[in-house]
């Protein structure tokens, strides 16, 4: 196929941002459905180098860590996520939806919001999917020349929702930590934030804050 000798010939190196896929089915006269099963049989999934911290986190506690995700491209951003990310109301982004479990069952969920425009067409563009599958918001986006220089992280109590007390196992409005998480470019643009959500019974927040002098 001529896609396949495109990059074996280095003409698409890793990272580089593909055209729409409309203009790859034109160019090689397929249709649109030909180049999405295209690009999913060529970006292949695999886990993060190095392991899960939260796999860590719960094996330091005897717990057996795991995750689930799904993600959603071309979602409108709500009003208080396009804040966060420095977008308009309604501009698209990729959600990812997660739910940590220990041993089997969730302890945890977070929600993450990319803005789509910033990795559309490159191989960053699922969180959970590509040569760089959960490597995490700072490897990907670094894949793709965006250096992440800091996260803002915002924590608060609040009671759950029903949905989120469903999932997590726990009583209806009981509490729980939502922390707002938001990572920042050295441009100032923040290519993700995400709502972390956990059960206020099962986490302790610590900080570590280094001291330069």
């Amino acid at each position: 196929m001529a896609a396949a000798r495109t990059i074996a010939e280095h003409v698409w190196e890793p990272g580089d941002r593909l055209s729409s896929r409309a203009q790859i089915g034109q160019e090689y006269g397929v249709g649109e459905d030909v180049v999405r099963r295209a690009q999913e049989l060529l970006i292949p999934l695999r886990e993060r180098p190095g392991g899960s911290p939260f796999r860590a986190d719960m094996k330091a506690v005897g717990r057996q860590g795991d995750r689930q995700s799904r993600t959603d491209a071309k979602v409108p951003a709500p009003a208080d996520i396009a804040a966060r990310l420095g977008i308009a109301e309604g501009d698209l982004c990729v959600r990812t939806a997660y739910e940590f479990l220990g041993n089997g069952r969730p302890v945890q969920l977070s929600t993450s919001w990319e803005p789509y425009d910033l990795t559309a067409g490159t191989l960053v563009a699922l969180p959970e999917r590509g040569p760089h599958a959960g490597e995490g918001v700072v490897n990907r986006m670094a894949a793709i020349g965006i250096t992440v220089s800091h996260a803002v992280e915002q924590p608060e109590p609040r009671q759950a929702t029903a949905e989120e007390a469903s999932i997590l196992g726990i009583r209806k409005a009981a509490l729980v930590t939502h922390i707002r998480w938001t990572y920042y470019s050295d441009q100032g643009q923040p290519p993700e934030t995400a709502d972390i959500v956990v059960p206020a019974a099962h986490c302790e927040i610590v900080y570590e804050i280094p001291i330069h002098r």
